[in-house]
């Protein structure tokens, strides 16, 4: 079942004087996440993009690991851009950029993003529970902004819950689909299927499928 979907700091839990927020799934699930984005990450150097950021706790826990990455994360909610500012201040990290405004149902919001002082080509993309509580064109911009923004050996790594042939993996998943779509018929579990036609159309394909805790997965998609 995936982690959240209230927003953070709609979601009753403590807020530090600072704007810092605090998500009860990354004490849930950043370890497993690093050790998958490590083992492509050791040894290299580069930038990565943190697409819907959130609360700010996950990048600051991969930049202290990987020293020779620069890390850039990014959101499109304020109070998360806020405690995303606030965690980077907190953990004094020089290899994290400040946070980037980016809405990816924008069509444009890759040469926005750089406009912005973004950066012209990543190593990796990093995007965890997004794509299945927000619409559609979400997913369809984040697509199709990795054809000019991967680097010919980048990667897309994609967290959270996903259906395999229009099926659930688990009846957890099911249900929260469901109240997904009761509460906006935009959202919802998304097909792995449905993503890799995305993903054939930036040139980029599907090319690994990991298992991960609570029923989640992290799909990986690399150049064609």
């Amino acid at each position: 079942m995936a982690d959240y979907v209230v927003e953070f700091g709609k979601d009753g839990r403590r807020i530090e004087a600072d704007g810092r927020l605090d998500a009860a799934a990354f004490h849930r699930n950043h370890e497993p996440i690093w050790a998958v984005l490590e083992q492509f990450l050791a040894g290299k150097s580069g930038d990565v993009l943190e697409v819907g950021s959130g609360t700010g706790q996950h990048v600051v826990h991969f930049a202290r690991h990987s020293p020779g990455i620069t890390w850039w994360p990014s959101d499109l909610n304020e109070q998360h851009l806020k405690s995303i500012s606030a965690w980077r201040a907190h953990a004094q990290a020089p290899n994290i950029r400040p946070p980037l405004r980016i809405d990816l149902s924008d069509p444009d919001w890759v040469r926005l993003m750089q406009a912005a002082g973004g950066p012209p080509e990543v190593l990796a993309v990093f995007c965890a529970n997004v794509i299945h509580v927000a619409p559609w064109r979400v997913a369809q911009g984040l697509f199709a902004g990795m054809a000019s923004l991967l680097r010919a050996d980048g990667r897309l790594f994609l967290y959270g819950p996903f259906k395999r042939d229009g099926k659930h993996t688990a009846l957890s998943n099911a249900v929260f689909d469901t109240s997904l779509r009761e509460g906006n018929p935009e959202w919802g579990v998304r097909d792995i299927a449905d993503l890799a036609k995305l993903a054939d159309s930036a040139g980029i394909a599907l090319s690994e499928i990991i298992e991960m805790p609570a029923n989640n997965l992290i799909l990986v998609f690399a150049r064609a």
